[in-house]
């Protein structure tokens, strides 16, 4: 979850919680049924950074319990409910859980906003034997080739100067970001949706450089690209397919 300086940490979205949980794109079931299977034991499962709980419910799916755990009161106050899934507001490098109380760790789209001298201690103190760090991300949606390049005008020129510095670790996959555990070959996996036109321009509404780019010149630039963006899309009532390449690190914590 991008953010921006609020007291300690930063906070790009606490207010947008509400249209986060709404149009983010849900994480395939695979994925989780892939981490479950390469973890040691299904008892616990933490979720550092986890938003509004997109990536906590999917976990809860394979795992006894489920810890969620994010900076912002607003994220987990407008997270996704679930009986097996428990949401604390409390930063990821100090969670205050009990050693070795976790067999699956995971940071989805927020490992490039942690303080990673901090965290991965923590991960380290909160990890069972042998178990699983994940760390999660998606960079640029993709929909076709016209609708795609009327998407990389919009983000990286009209956003580009507001975008947050560590939105570069997404784009690539975060492979320049440091990563201390013993690596685990996982298969390469996508998310997909299928979107009306007004879902897809919600989503685009999330992002935290056009919320930044308003707040810092007063122009929307959704407004300024919505006729390229409608028409790219073609029928505005069409329903089309929306990807995401996943990008995953996994490895053992010892």
């Amino acid at each position: 979850m991008e953010r921006e300086m609020t007291g300690t940490f930063k906070d790009y979205f606490s207010d947008a919680s509400r249209s986060c949980r709404e149009f983010r794109p849900d994480y395939p079931e695979e994925l989780f049924r892939r981490l479950a299977g390469i973890s040691p034991r299904r008892c616990a499962a933490l979720d550092c950074g986890c938003g509004t709980g997109q990536a906590s419910s999917g976990l809860a799916l394979y795992f006894q319990k489920v810890s969620a755990v994010d900076p912002s009161a607003s994220q987990i106050t407008n997270a996704l409910p679930d009986p097996k899934v428990t949401y604390l507001s409390v930063p990821a490098e100090k969670t205050g859980f009990d050693n070795e109380s976790f067999d699956l760790i995971i940071a989805a789209q927020s490992l490039h906003w942690f303080d990673l001298e901090s965290f991965y201690p923590e991960a380290r103190r909160l990890a069972s034997d042998r178990a699983v760090f994940a760390a999660i991300s998606y960079g640029l949606l993709s929909v076709d080739a016209e609708t795609d390049k009327v998407l990389g005008m919009l983000y990286r020129v009209v956003l580009g100067p507001y975008w947050p510095e560590e939105r570069r670790h997404v784009d690539d996959g975060y492979r320049s970001l440091p990563f201390p555990f013993t690596g685990i070959p996982v298969p390469v996996f996508q998310m997909q949706a299928q979107w009306s036109l007004d879902h897809f321009l919600g989503y685009l509404a999330t992002w935290s450089a056009v919320r930044e780019m308003k707040s810092r010149t007063g122009s929307d630039a959704l407004r300024m690209m919505d006729a390229e963006l409608r028409q790219a899309w073609g029928v505005s009532g069409a329903i089309r397919t929306v990807s995401w390449p996943l990008h995953l690190r996994v490895g053992i914590v010892e």
